[in-house]
């Protein structure tokens, strides 16, 4: 069983790695600093370590961007990224789309960083000790950390209280985007969400799409790459039976240490591949490591002659991967244990994924180029109380969200690229005039809300044309309903 992680990326995560009256507020700025020619501040903002009990009264400093450069203050709107499960700077670099158009929009520009994430810690080194610290680490003591910053923001920003929010927000980020204005449509009057794959819970998705999409990926880049895919779990079982043929496979995969068995060999394999489908982008990219564009065409490339078998099939294998996990050349050799997340926010994923954010994944081994896995709700449970000591809810995300049930909602627009894996679990059609999916092909995870690029499909130009539009409209809409209430 695996808990997946991020963007939502997966970090198959060993061991449970096997198995995801206002108080006074202090705002210091510490740095200046410039993004793709934009000026912002890294500031933070004192919240409550609890938002929803008055026992306990703990404090800790959330992190935040701003950048006021373009800001029509008589007006003009706030455009908020809901930061998700990385260090906020991460979104801040790749969020273009939020950047190139605040000076169109006139808008303010704003990243939270999300608790227990980057620098936002609310116990600082002792965050992941037991759960009476991570315990608050949970998608509404997220949204409420959001909701009362951007409250303090508007009562004490001159001009501000005229202003729109907009939230943003890719995978994660983008289902917190949706759900802020779901549960505070008082604060925010639109949402874009970019990958969002709300619909990942229960039995509202198959638990095989999400791989079905992967091997899709790669059989239109070359069909013959899936089946070598395939063939080759095979040859690396065999070969792992003696320890000859595990030094050799070391050797092959030019791996840091010698594999004891198959297993770690196969499941970095197959993070590799759902790495390298999730961003497939049509440019190079350092999002989360150096990468051509469209890597899976590249990396499909090694794997194209379906006569490959044996050691030759491995070889081909190895350059395949090592389009992700060394396009640069720099690495000598591969720690299949090392995810490149940091420790901390490894830990805090693991502990939304044994809390909250139970998303069922599988391989059937038929329509898919894995092996066989099987969704195991009780071994999960299992493996959570034992590594996290927290008992997961696997229904609570729909109950209180919604899950497919949202039509009382309104102003999201719920993007999704047909490239990316993580669309199997995404709001791909229409739910209502206001509800609205768009669905871009030639398109991997959150494409959209990247900064634009010469190399962009036209897809790509044309969806985010689509998303300004409707934008504009929710804020001549919030504008309006403002005159009326005067």
């Amino acid at each position: 069983m695996i808990l997946k992680r991020g963007w939502i990326f997966p970090a198959i995560i060993m061991g449970l790695r096997s198995v995801c009256l206002w108080r006074c507020v202090f705002l210091c700025a510490v740095y200046a600093a410039a993004v793709h020619g934009y000026d912002y501040r890294i500031e933070y903002f004192e919240q409550n370590v609890d938002h929803f009990s008055y026992e306990n009264q703990d404090t800790f400093q959330m992190r935040y961007v701003i950048s006021d450069e373009y800001w029509n203050s008589t007006g003009g709107p706030v455009f908020f990224y809901c930061g998700n499960e990385m260090d906020i700077i991460s979104f801040v670099e790749n969020t273009g789309f939020m950047w190139e158009n605040a000076p169109e929009f006139g808008a303010m520009v704003i990243f939270a960083e999300h608790r227990y994430y980057g620098e936002s810690l609310p116990y600082a080194d002792e965050s992941f000790t037991d759960p009476s610290h991570y315990g608050y680490l949970t998608v509404e003591q997220a949204l409420a950390d959001f909701a009362v910053f951007l409250r303090y923001m508007r009562d004490t920003t001159e001009g501000m209280e005229d202003s729109p929010v907009i939230a943003f927000g890719g995978s994660y980020g983008g289902m917190l985007a949706a759900y802020i204005r779901m549960k505070y449509p008082n604060i925010v009057a639109g949402a874009l969400a970019s990958s969002a794959p709300i619909l990942g819970f229960e039995d509202l998705t198959p638990c095989e799409s999400y791989y079905a999409k992967v091997t899709s990926d790669y059989y239109e880049a070359n069909s013959s790459c899936p089946a070598l895919i395939k063939e080759s779990w095979t040859t690396i079982d065999e070969m792992a039976e003696t320890e000859s043929g595990r030094e050799e496979l070391t050797e092959i995969f030019h791996l840091c240490d010698t594999i004891e068995d198959s297993a770690g060999l196969k499941s970095w394999l197959s993070e590799v591949y759902f790495y390298m489908a999730m961003l497939d982008y049509p440019y190079p990219t350092t999002f989360v490591t150096p990468l051509p564009g469209w890597p899976v065409n590249v990396a499909c490339g090694y794997l194209s002659d379906p006569d490959l078998a044996g050691t030759d099939l491995l070889d081909g294998v190895y350059h395949a991967v090592s389009v992700y996990e060394n396009y640069t050349g720099s690495s000598t050799c591969f720690d299949i244990t090392d995810d490149g997340f940091s420790v901390n926010d490894d830990a805090a994923w693991l502990v939304q994924c044994c809390n909250e954010l139970v998303m069922p994944m599988c391989d059937n081994g038929i329509d898919d180029m894995f092996e066989l896995e099987v969704w195991d709700l009780a071994e999960y449970i299992e493996e959570c109380e034992m590594d996290v000591h927290t008992t997961p809810r696997p229904d609570w995300i729909v109950t209180e969200f919604g899950g497919d049930d949202i039509g009382a909602a309104s102003n999201i627009i719920f993007s999704n690229g047909n490239l990316d894996p993580w669309s199997a679990g995404g709001v791909r059609t229409n739910i209502s005039d206001t509800l609205i999916a768009i669905l871009i092909e030639e398109s991997a995870h959150h494409l959209d809300i990247r900064s634009s690029d010469p190399a962009d499909p036209v897809s790509v130009t044309d969806a985010r044309i689509m998303e300004k539009a409707i934008i504009w409209q929710w804020i001549r809409e919030f504008h309006e309903d403002l005159e009326n209430h005067e």
